[in-house]
């Protein structure tokens, strides 16, 4: 599908917001930048300089999100936010529609939690291991998940 402007995917606000903890590279994330994401979260945003130049490319990472990332009814934000704040709770995957998946991590969480974290032993890799691969490729999977709807 060709488009001559892009469609608005990911807050511009959200964005500068989560820019504030851009030092961890989050912002990069949220954009659909990995690798640099990895990067600043190792370096603590180039120790800093990286950080602050991306106060002025955040508009244009912005405005590349809208040709990258098919819009839909999946909102890119929410989807990020339930990542950011309730991940370990598998919230951001039922959001999308995986329910086994995310009945799983909701699942092991809980177990984790009613064992006072004794089963941290066994379900905390796994956990941690989901969470690095939808840091890594949430935007795909909303983008995926919208083309096919």
């Amino acid at each position: 599908m060709s488009r001559l402007e892009p469609e608005s995917t990911h807050s511009l606000i959200l964005g500068y917001a989560i820019w504030l903890f851009g030092f961890t590279g989050a912002h990069r994330f949220y954009y659909g930048r990995p690798v640099s994401g990895t990067v600043w979260f190792c370096t603590l945003g180039l120790l800093g300089v990286g950080w602050l130049i991306d106060l002025f490319l955040i508009p244009s990472m912005n405005q590349t999100c809208g040709w990258r990332y098919q819009p839909g009814p999946i909102n890119y934000s929410v989807a990020w936010l339930l990542l950011s704040w309730t991940g370990w709770f598998g919230l951001h995957r039922l959001y999308l529609g995986k329910v086994g998946s995310g009945l799983a991590e909701l699942a092991m969480m809980l177990l984790i939690i009613g064992s006072g974290g004794f089963l941290a032993i066994f379900f905390g890799l796994p956990l941690v291991i989901m969470q690095l691969v939808d840091f890594w490729s949430l935007n795909e999977q909303i983008s995926d998940v919208n083309l096919s709807r």
